[in-house]
């Protein structure tokens, strides 16, 4: 990151019209009954978050993407908003279900299961589930007469900072065969599906790829279909400036429009609700003067919450808690993590104001794929999470 993004990501936080003397205060207190590093997920951004994606896709059924943070309160408030959820694993049902979350408020995405894992999402009461091809579709034929099958499509994608297309989906020509199995064996096909990549930075992708699949639909009218889902994408601004989720997603409804009657529609949002509803506070414990650059360690890495970066390919934006003045002097810095492990670098190459061993640091829309790819090398435990109604909010409750 160059001097002018440092600048405009520490004064986003820094600016007194943004950042108000309450909610630096609320920090403050924060960090005051907790030792860094810690998250802090914010529940009423949860709301919003969700809230404002289903007014962009009305009358889409939105199944929140377990993986991208699976905190149970995260999880709680969405029942309670109503979402529906994917999950893709025996552990993400479990976890749901201890949470009074019920199967047919779910579907299963992964196309690769083992046949336990078929047993455990029947046994749930969660029957919608997704195969992208033969072998593992033939899966399925003892169970023809429990399961609703929705098949994954490939749609690749320039566009998407992850391509979740080069690893499942079929292709469109493949269809046909698949259809043909489930035909012999009783197995009920009720869908298709596709995701067109994470972080998707145009919308064209998906309304294309919508628009293939409604083709396919009308061609292959023998099928009674039922879903379609369109998967994730909705993208979140960190460094780079992102279209605001209503111009987003007025392509993709535009699409959805020539949808055949009767069909419903599906939408696995993850990032969007997660990523924005998490900070992370880390603090300066050690600093050192090596060659013409300062080094700044910090009490996370991206070992830890700041795992995202290697994983997901985020690059999250940082500010220091306490006021500094952006027209001050910068001077090239590092910022690494506590790790014995030299790859355990947040930012180099950057130029930063002078940081004193104390200081703190927040980074934001650290929701996604942090905290649940995180790990406790070196002994290191990950981020503990606080929970809270609104920390921008003067009376916030820390719960």
């Amino acid at each position: 990151m160059d001097k002018q993004t440092i600048v405009e990501s520490f004064a986003e936080l820094s600016h007194p019209d943004v950042l108000e003397t309450f909610d630096r205060a609320s920090l403050e207190e924060l960090v005051a009954k907790h030792e860094t590093p810690f998250m802090v997920l914010d529940l009423s951004e949860v709301d919003y978050q969700y809230q404002s994606l289903q007014a962009a896709l009305p009358g889409v059924k939105l199944f929140y993407a377990l993986k991208s943070l699976s905190h149970p309160e995260l999880i709680k408030r969405l029942k309670g908003l109503g979402s529906y959820f994917d999950l893709a694993t025996i552990g993400e049902i479990n976890l749901v279900e201890s949470l009074g979350i019920t199967g047919d408020r779910c579907i299963h995405t992964h196309p690769i299961k083992k046949d336990k894992e078929i047993k455990r999402s029947l046994e749930f009461g969660c029957t919608r589930m997704v195969v992208d091809n033969i072998d593992e579709l033939k899966k399925f034929i003892p169970y023809a007469d429990q399961v609703e099958i929705i098949i994954r499509v490939s749609f690749r994608s320039k566009q998407a900072v992850v391509d979740l297309s080069r690893k499942f989906g079929c292709s469109l020509e493949e269809l046909p065969v698949l259809l043909d199995l489930a035909k012999q064996h009783n197995i009920e096909v009720v869908g298709l599906s596709f995701h067109v990549g994470s972080q998707s930075l145009s919308p064209m992708t998906q309304a294309n790829a919508i628009r293939s699949s409604i083709a396919v639909m009308k061609v292959m009218n023998n099928v009674k279909w039922k879903f379609l889902d369109i998967g994730g994408s909705f993208p979140v601004s960190y460094q780079e400036a992102v279209l605001p989720i209503e111009d987003f997603c007025a392509p993709v409804m535009d699409a959805l429009s020539e949808l055949p009657e009767g069909v419903e529609v599906f939408a696995e949002p993850g990032r969007f609700i997660s990523a924005p509803s998490m900070i992370e506070l880390v603090s300066v414990v050690g600093k050192a003067k090596r060659g013409a650059r300062t080094w700044y360690y910090l009490d996370d890495g991206v070992y830890g919450g700041f795992s995202g970066q290697m994983f997901d390919h985020a690059v999250y934006p940082l500010a220091p808690l306490k006021p500094f003045d952006p027209t001050g002097d910068f001077f090239p810095s590092v910022l690494a993590g506590p790790t014995c492990d030299s790859i355990d670098v947040v930012a180099e190459d950057i130029e930063l104001p002078e940081l004193e061993i104390g200081d703190i640091l927040v980074g934001k829309k650290m929701g996604a794929y942090t905290i649940a790819s995180a790990t406790e090398f070196n002994y290191y435990p990950k981020p503990k999470v606080v929970v809270v109604e609104d920390i921008f909010d003067p009376d916030y409750t820390d719960v």
